[in-house]
């Protein structure tokens, strides 16, 4: 059974319907890659898991129960983790500050949860007394995650992790989003380099125009010849 998944969603902000009856899961310890072209509603399709979209048709389920009306903050305490592609940082807080600010729903000690962070991002430990708008794309995104697992979440979503970072920091990234995997968390993922998500990703979603063209696991994406031509430029 899916760990969390939306079925036949559909709605949009107030205009046109963005999302048309996709449906998006993704199973516990694994990770699930959402792409498609521009204006398919990939991004709008993981608002819509995390409640920031009032759907008009469809369901969000999380670990078996119905969480459609809760809110975002509601489904957070339950374990679900966004990091949005933009603004995913405190630029005037440390690098430790914005790890704390991650850990506002908990009330028991941080510091082992910190240290696993600074393990598995070892340049935060390097830097967590510098000011995180000092540092570069790629490290705050690693801020913007690490942030995001201090609150110990099950699933994690990742909207367009490497956007705008260097091919040799996307592929970093990556590393680190498998050893996020290791650990047990769930991870659903929006990412225009589909080539290479596909490549982690143990289920794949593409989406057009809001509805799902082909799902299947990465590598069956890959190998399709069709997906190839008309999304991984041949």
């Amino acid at each position: 059974m899916s760990f969390l998944s939306g079925e036949n969603m559909v709605g949009g902000y107030g205009g046109a319907d963005i999302l048309k009856g996709c449906s998006i899961d993704v199973n516990e310890g694994e990770i699930a890659v959402i792409v498609g072209p521009n204006g398919a509603g990939k991004s709008t399709a993981m608002r819509a898991l995390l409640g920031m979209l009032d759907l008009k048709q469809g369901s969000v389920q999380f670990r078996g129960k119905d969480i459609s009306s809760l809110s975002p903050q509601d489904r957070i305490a339950k374990g679900i983790a966004f990091v949005p592609q933009t603004s995913n940082v405190f630029t005037s807080m440390t690098v430790f500050e914005n790890l704390e600010m991650g850990a506002f729903l908990r009330n028991d000690d941080i510091s082992e949860t910190v240290e696993q962070i600074y393990e598995l991002f070892p340049i935060l430990a390097e830097k967590k007394d510098q000011l995180a708008g000092e540092l570069s794309g790629g490290q705050r995104q690693q801020v913007a995650v690490g942030r995001a697992l201090m609150s110990q979440p099950a699933v994690l979503m990742l909207d367009e992790p490497t956007a705008g970072v260097s091919p040799i920091v996307m592929d970093e990234l990556f590393d680190r989003i498998l050893e996020v995997r290791q650990t047990g968390v769930a991870i659903l993922m929006v990412e225009q380099n589909a080539r290479q998500a596909l490549d982690i990703a143990d289920q794949g979603f593409v989406l057009v125009i809001g509805e799902n063209r082909h799902t299947d696991t990465g590598a069956a994406l890959l190998a399709d010849p069709e997906v190839r031509r008309s999304f991984l430029g041949g």
